[in-house]
């Protein structure tokens, strides 16, 4: 890479992780390729859905690019002093898979990715907690769509909620979700007592075209979990 397009791309490199770190207390390669602009978090998070292979597919230059800018960053990171803290990145689907970094899936490459880079100023405590947060599983999405104008592209049925797959969308029954009952937004309280109850989860979403996002409408959750959740807001009701 020429000298002055090098050091352009460290000044990039350095003001995008600066401002993670400030932000969370530690910095990942995602972090840095999203605040370089080369990484929409658009895309970012249809990877984390699994419906990406992997995540350099959706970053906007070549890989030996990529690989120069990760290689500034962890300069720029040991010189600043920062630990290295291996994290999990698991899919936001129900199987849990491991997401996959590159195309050829080696072994270093797929750590570098994974490596956040913490700051030293934080507690051992704090940087427990970070690390644990960061490896924890995220929450299933599962979409509301605004019309019934769709079909599982496993099984070709269709019905009120989907969840997005590399393929296309599929429906409940398929991944396994359509035991679970849907608890609308509103009440904050029994939502929070329910989610800690059912081992299984997930957040419904749906597009609103007025905001042009997708907006939270409540959760699907163990039938069993709501059911004892809500005896237990009655109960202290009564009280």
């Amino acid at each position: 890479m020429d000298p002055k397009n090098k050091a352009a791309l460290a000044e990039r490199i350095v003001k995008a992780a600066e401002a993670a770190l400030a932000a969370q207390g530690y910095v990942s390669p995602i972090d840095v390729l999203i605040g370089i602009r080369w990484l929409d978090a658009g895309k970012m998070e249809q990877w984390r859905r699994g419906q990406i292979d992997y995540l350099e597919q959706a970053v906007q230059t070549n890989p030996a690019r990529i690989w120069e800018a990760m290689k500034l960053f962890r300069s720029w990171a040991a010189a600043t002093g920062l630990s290295a803290s291996p994290t999990d990145y698991v899919a936001r689907t129900p199987q849990r898979e491991s997401l996959r970094f590159s195309e050829s899936g080696d072994h270093e490459i797929e750590a570098q990715y994974r490596t956040h880079w913490v700051s030293p100023e934080l507690s051992e405590r704090k940087r427990e907690r970070l690390a644990e947060k960061a490896s924890q599983a995220p929450e299933l999405v599962v979409v509301q769509p605004l019309n019934r104008e769709w079909t599982c592209h496993r099984c070709g049925a269709t019905g009120n909620f989907l969840m997005m797959e590399n393929p296309g969308p599929a429906c409940l029954a398929c991944v396994g979700l359509a035991d679970l009952e849907f608890l609308p937004a509103g009440d904050a309280l029994l939502s929070r007592r329910a989610k800690a109850k059912s081992t299984r989860c997930a957040v419904v979403v749906r597009f609103s075209r007025s905001r042009r996002r997708y907006e939270r409408q409540g959760l699907l959750v163990e039938p069993s979990a709501l059911a004892e959740a809500q005896r237990e807001l009655e109960a202290r009701r009564d009280e």
